[in-house]
């Protein structure tokens, strides 16, 4: 019997990288469209997972899994309407509003995640964007957090000019700022901002030197078309996001996305499988949802690719499953930090 390829078939490559605004051919971004990743999509479930760990195994260690905590410095009264977000204040959701944390609470915070063995540290505020005033003890969080020796990462929403710098300048490593779906789609979920807008702030940590955490949220009632617009985007991105967080849906009581019909769990592992090749340098990080996911379903996801996780109780403003769930998962999977 003839062994299959490494590499994935003729057919199933994107096509040839495309110029940048600046004239320049991207060496690391090929440009996939959303018909390639349809493509993939459409693969049997047992070669699309194939392909993915074959993609995989090139670039990382199959077992080894990296390690986030993420904690809310400043949590609810968001001025814009993001459908998924119980943070937004014109959601109904049951949420009490906290001015943002000192410093000290939040290196406490760090210190205890880095000790469960969590490598990078992120920290969340529900802002449209910083106001200066508010960035200046963020940039004291980041440089308290990155003395720790942990990576540091931070989503504040829209930057205005001059902040990427300050944040790079305070020793940021990530920025978060994730496009949540495709642009053809953005409207039906967000209507206070738009997607240029999101691409800017990208463009602007880029710019400023940092990387780039940028994913996406599943099961909002898109459809696969427009699941794979969104992967098209990330893995077109010159160079793409260096980590991708792929998140589930958490439908929130009092959030106009609560009823949001369930995705169904295969859907969800293509599309873990599907970012891992044609994003197969990137971090693939299964985020939200995990609290409401099998040990079946996470195995899944990781023999798809996934190779990155929020890793403690809580996220910003929803649980996580728990940190000791996860140490036994690991154990029974033969996985292990990174």
């Amino acid at each position: 019997m003839m062994r299959a390829s490494i590499l994935p078939t003729a057919d199933l490559m994107p096509h040839a990288s495309a110029a940048t605004p600046a004239g320049q051919v991207s060496p690391v971004a090929p440009q996939w469209t959303s018909a390639d990743i349809e493509t993939l999509f459409a693969l049997p479930f047992n070669d699309l997972v194939f392909r993915a760990q074959q993609a995989h195994r090139l670039h990382f260690d199959a077992n080894a899994v990296q390690r986030s905590a993420l904690l809310s410095v400043k949590t609810g009264g968001c001025s814009e309407d993001c459908k998924y977000c119980s943070q937004s204040a014109r959601a109904e959701a049951k949420l009490e509003r906290e001015s943002m944390l000192e410093v000290e609470q939040v290196l406490a915070a760090a210190k205890t995640a880095k000790a469960g063995g969590a490598t990078r540290f992120c920290m969340g505020a529900a802002w449209r964007g910083p106001k200066d005033r508010d960035l200046d003890r963020v940039l004291e969080m980041i440089r308290s957090v990155k003395a720790l020796e942990l990576e540091t990462c931070v989503t504040l929403g829209l930057l205005k000019d001059g902040q990427a710098e300050k944040l790079a300048a305070a020793g940021l490593d990530f920025y978060n700022h994730n496009l949540d779906t495709a642009e053809e789609f953005y409207g039906e979920i967000v209507s206070t901002h738009t997607y240029a807008d999101r691409m800017e702030t990208l463009e602007k940590a880029r710019g400023a030197g940092m990387k780039i955490c940028c994913g996406g949220i599943i099961g909002m009632g898109e459809s696969r078309r427009i699941r794979a617009g969104l992967l098209a985007q990330l893995a077109s991105m010159n160079p793409p996001p260096e980590s991708v967080p792929i998140n589930h849906l958490v439908a929130i009581p009092g959030t106009p996305l609560e009823d949001a019909p369930p995705l169904d769990p295969f859907e969800f592992v293509r599309t873990i499988a599907c970012a891992r090749i044609s994003m197969p340098r990137s971090y693939v990080r299964l985020s939200a949802g995990r609290q409401e996911m099998s040990d079946e379903l996470q195995a899944l996801c990781f023999l798809a690719g996934a190779n990155s996780i929020f890793y403690g109780d809580r996220l910003l403003t929803t649980g996580n499953a728990e940190t000791s769930r996860d140490e036994a998962l690991f154990a029974r999977l033969g996985l292990r930090g990174a």
